[in-house]
């Protein structure tokens, strides 16, 4: 199994980045797609969620509105796109994936696979 995060890197606020998430070595279009991230110092926090056949998206209030999950089961890829970002969006981006229902979707624990983090910096 294997998640490659990529796309992420230094942009000024405002900006945006489109993240990928690119999967195998699993049934991709079975399993809900999570992205999280992890700031220095802070835990690792949820911030968007796809379920397996894309009919349903989940956003922490923080990002709502400005961050769109996405995927495509064909490519075994999820994407984040992420606008109008700000300073505290600044962390490193991990995908995930796992059998995670509504009541876990949102939560580490729905998650079983984990990808190796791509770092976000956004400038003031």
């Amino acid at each position: 199994v294997q998640l490659q995060a990529s796309g992420g890197g230094l942009v000024q606020a405002g900006g945006s980045l489109r993240l990928s998430c690119a999967a195998s070595g699993f049934t991709f279009s079975g399993y809900s797609m999570g992205w999280f991230r992890q700031a220095p110092g802070k835990e690792r926090e949820f911030v968007a969620a796809i379920k397996p056949n894309g009919g349903s998206t989940y956003y922490a209030d923080s990002v709502k509105g400005r961050f769109a999950v996405s995927r495509v089961n064909a490519k075994n890829t999820a994407y984040l796109q992420m606008n109008s970002l700000k300073p505290e969006d600044t962390a490193v981006y991990y995908c995930a994936a796992g059998r995670a229902i509504t009541s876990t979707i949102a939560s580490l624990r729905g998650y079983t696979y984990w990808g190796q983090g791509t770092q976000v910096t956004v400038s003031s």
